[in-house]
Parts: structure tokens; C-alpha cells; sequence
């Protein structure tokens, strides 16, 4: 699915204003969340059942919305942004600046009574200043506690003094099915909180290309912009899901809408209100494709199934826990995995220290596996620099290359050891050599290059001009500058 046809919820165009640039098994209490003050969904196992009769039809939802739409709220944030008034006075300093207030709407869901608040990353994003509006339509001024663009949840908190809010109970039984009733709840174009319904059309979406962490469940209620943040509840008026993004040509809703999961949702908000600045995510350390149907033939597997390791990181949890290459991952912790971006999904939710259990095919036959899942390791120490002196690479900001940096960066965490390019300075000469950020630099003048002093050196050596290979994309590029 191409980016490009992804029209995202949050650039919902507010009257007089300009939007900011963004992208629309029994449960067992979790005593640590309940610690923190979350609340816990019920324990009942939901009963499903088509309507028996006419009467059946007439039901309301009434109930569950009058549960969960006072946790919903609206979402402002704002910047201000400096321009000239007149391009030609500016040449010869005359012209005088002025300032465009630019706001975004989005949507949010109160998670804890204390005034603790999920929305989207792409709502808030670039804002300066932000409120909320409850549902009695009370306002309030929010700070961000996190914002994780990775997953595209940032985290807020409000101010109500001794006041507990409403709240919607996170539910991490992860038992919801494709057919499963939903509700949308949220702030559609600025009209006001509006509830839509509809049912799980899919679940565990992982091409959509929305984040890193893509594993949406999909639904065809209706979700517009300025939806985005908004509520995702199933009929015990519990949060499963928050609303993302839309599939649409044509700007609104055509009844393909993504929500990221409640237990992504969970792991974010832990963060935040555990005073995390970023989100801490372990991961199994392997290397990973999906099982199509010519490697299930070549394993003899009756159906593609699992994900095939094709490489183990020496001593990270995988490699701890008994995984070889050739292993086929058929589920974690009972949820199947087909591909790499649900396997991380699955890891990713976890918190560092867990331990998870893996179904794993080994030579035809299936065992279980018990991985304690950890932070990417961190060394080589990232000793990022920024580049000067007379070379290709004056300007660039470079850093080691470790798994926690790759993952970090959105590379391999396998790519290491090596030199990334982090950032590059403005009108730079790395810039206009065409060097860009994820650039991992290889060899310098046939040089290996494994960490920034051998880069450092390399560039300090008296040449008449610097061969430079890096890797981008997956493929080796060398470039010819004159010294």
C-alpha cells in the first residue's frame, strides 16, 4: 500500500486556521499497571452472537458511549511561526516580520484519572503550545510527558488538582477478532465529539508503512480527520485501539481506518508516566523473513507460517534462549507472527526483563523456547561528532554504529560495527557532496571504517581526493571527491 494513499487524521483544517504537518486467554491483572493507576479491563469473557431477532436490532449502544465518551477529549496544539511580509524589502532589510499562528486539532483519551492523556505523535508534533478540552468542554493547558514517533503516540498531562477524571481502561487481553464490534470516538473536522460504529475488519495490519511499529487493527467505522487520538472501544467500553490514520483518495472517510493497539498503547503510556523521556523497547535479536511459499515447500510446511531466522545476534536474548538460523518463529506468547514487523511488535510490547515464550520449527518438529527480551545493547558508546576540515564529509554528524543506535535510527540493528550518519549541518559541503542521514560509511580511500576515530583518521590523511563508500538502502555506493 503506497504511502502516498494513506491520508492520515490529523490534517483537519480548523476555521481561520492552518493545520501543522503531520502524518491521521483470561485477562490477569497487571499489579505493576494497577500500581501506577491504571485501570484494569473486566475480567468476563465477552459473549458474540448475531442479533436473533428484529427486536435484537434495536439495541443501543448507548450504554457503552455513555461509559467511554466522557474519557475522550479534544486536542489543540499550537505554534507560532515568524514570516516577512514583503520578499523584495527583505533584500535590503526593510521587510517587517510577522506572525502566523498556526493550529492542529486531534483527538485524546484520558488513561488515568490524574489527568493523564494519549493521543497521537502527529497531532502534537512541531506544537509549542497545547490544550485540551473535556468532554463538559472544560479547558486545560497540557504539557507532553513523551512523544514517540516510532509508534506515533505521544503522551500529555493536564492539571485538574484533586479532581479524578473519567477514564477508558486499557484493555490488554489482546482477544479481539476480526467481526468484533467497535467504536470510534473522537472530534471529526472540529464539529464536536461524534461516535461512529463499525467492525475489526483485519487485524495485525503490518504493510500499511504508517510507523516502525506497524501492527494496526483495521476497522470500518468511520474516521475522519481530526479523529486522529481518538478512541478505538469495543462493547465493554473498553479502549482496544487508538484511531491513526485513513485509506482515502479523496480526503474522508471510506471505511478503511487504522488504530494502533492498546498494547502498544500501554507500553508508551508505562513509559511516560514511569518518567521515561523515550520509549525503552527489548527486542529478541534476530535477524528475520517472513516464510513464503517457496521456503515453506523447501522446510516441508504444509502452509507459509512463522518467520525464518536468517541470522542470530552472538549472546543477545535469541541466541541465549536457544535460537539458531533456520528456526522458524511461529508465535510469541501465543500470538502468531508472520512477518518481521509483527514479530517486533510482539517483543516491542514487552517490557525489558520479560520473558517471553516462542513456538518455535526446528527440523520438523515444534518446541518452546523461554527468551528474556532486553534493550538492543548500546556499545560500541555512540561518541557522535561533528565533521570539519577540508573533506567530503565537512558538516556531516556522524556516530558509531551499535544495535541500540541502529534500532534507534530505524537501520539493522545487524548493520554494525560501522559509522552513520546521524545528521547534516545546513548549506554543508557533506549536504551538497549528497550525503544524508542513515548513510553508513564503509571505507574511506579503501580503508575500512568500523568507528568514528577510523573515520576521523581516514579523512586526515594527505590525498589528493577521497574514494567513500556507503551503505544506503541495502546497497554499497561509492563516491569520487577531489581533495
Amino acid at each position: 500500500m503506497s504511502r502516498q494513499r494513506l491520508l492520515f487524521a490529523s490534517l483537519a483544517l480548523l476555521a481561520g486556521a492552518a493545520p501543522l504537518v503531520g502524518s491521521a486467554q483470561d485477562h490477569v491483572p497487571d499489579r505493576a499497571a494497577q500500581d501506577q493507576g491504571f485501570a484494569t479491563a473486566q475480567l468476563s469473557e465477552p459473549t458474540r452472537r448475531p442479533p436473533a431477532d428484529v427486536g435484537a436490532m434495536k439495541t443501543s449502544f448507548s450504554p457503552v458511549v455513555k461509559r467511554a465518551a466522557p474519557a475522550v477529549v479534544n486536542v489543540y496544539a499550537r505554534r507560532t511561526v515568524r514570516q516577512r511580509v514583503d520578499p523584495f524589502w527583505d533584500m535590503f532589510g526593510g521587510g517587517v516580520p510577522r506572525e502566523r499562528v498556526e493550529q492542529s486539532l486531534g483527538s485524546g483519551v484520558i488513561v488515568r484519572p490524574d489527568g493523564v492523556i494519549v493521543t497521537n505523535n502527529h497531532v502534537v508534533e512541531g506544537g509549542q503550545e497545547f490544550m485540551v478540552v473535556l468532554h463538559d468542554r472544560r479547558e486545560f493547558p497540557a504539557k507532553v510527558l513523551l512523544a514517540d514517533s516510532r509508534s506515533d503516540l505521544a503522551v500529555l498531562k493536564i492539571d485538574t488538582g484533586a479532581e479524578r477524571l473519567p477514564i477508558l481502561a486499557i484493555d490488554d487481553r489482546e482477544d479481539l477478532q476480526v467481526g468484533d464490534l467497535v467504536l470510534a470516538i473522537g472530534n471529526p473536522f472540529g464539529v464536536g465529539q461524534t461516535v461512529t460504529n463499525g467492525i475489526v475488519s483485519a487485524l495485525n495490519r503490518t504493510d500499511v508503512g504508517i510507523t516502525d511499529y506497524s501492527f494496526f487493527i483495521q476497522t470500518d467505522a468511520a474516521v475522519n480527520p481530526g479523529n486522529s487520538g481518538g478512541a478505538l472501544v469495543d462493547m465493554d467500553g473498553d479502549l482496544v485501539g487508538v484511531n491513526t490514520a485513513i485509506f482515502s483518495r479523496s480526503g474522508t472517510s471510506s471505511g478503511v481506518s487504522f488504530a494502533i493497539p492498546s498494547a502498544m498503547v500501554r507500553r508508551v503510556v508505562e513509559s511516560a508516566v514511569g518518567g521515561g523521556q523515550t520509549v525503552v523497547r527489548p527486542w529478541l535479536g534476530v535477524k528475520s523473513e517472513p516464510v513464503t511459499a517457496e521456503i515453506a515447500r523447501s522446510l516441508a510446511l504444509p502452509r507459509p507460517e512463522g518467520v525464518l531466522v536468517a541470522d542470530v545476534y552472538p549472546n543477545g536474548p535469541g541466541a541465549r534462549a536457544g535460537l539458531r538460523q533456520g528456526d522458524v518463529v511461529l508465535s510469541v506468547d501465543g500470538g502468531a507472527v508472520n512477518d518481521t514487523a509483527g514479530l517486533n511488535f510482539r517483543v516491542a510490547t514487552r517490557r525489558p526483563g520479560d520473558t517471553v515464550t516462542l513456538a518455535v520449527l526446528r527440523e520438523g518438529r515444534q518446541q518452546t523456547l523461554k527468551a528474556r527480551v532486553e534493550p538492543p545493547p548500546a556499545s560500541p558508546a555512540k561518541e557522535e561528532r561533528t565533521l570539519d576540515g577540508q573533506n567530503p564529509m565537512n558538516g556531516a554528524v556522524v556516530a558509531n554504529l551499535s544495535p541500540a543506535s541502529a534500532d534507534e535510527l530505524g537501520l539493522d540493528p545487524f548493520a554494525g560495527p560501522g559509522v552513520v550518519v546521524t545528521r547534516i549541518s545546513g548549506r554543508s559541503y557533506a549536504g551538497s557532496a549528497g550525503f544524508r542521514p542513515g548513510d553508513i560509511v564503509r571505507e574511506v580511500n579503501g580503508r575500512r571504517i568500523q568507528s568514528t576515530r577510523d573515520l576521523l583518521a581516514a579523512l586526515g590523511e594527505p590525498a589528493r581526493g577521497w574514494a567513500v563508500t556507503i551503505e544506503r538502502d541495502g546497497r554499497l555506493i561509492t563516491g569520487q571527491f577531489r581533495g
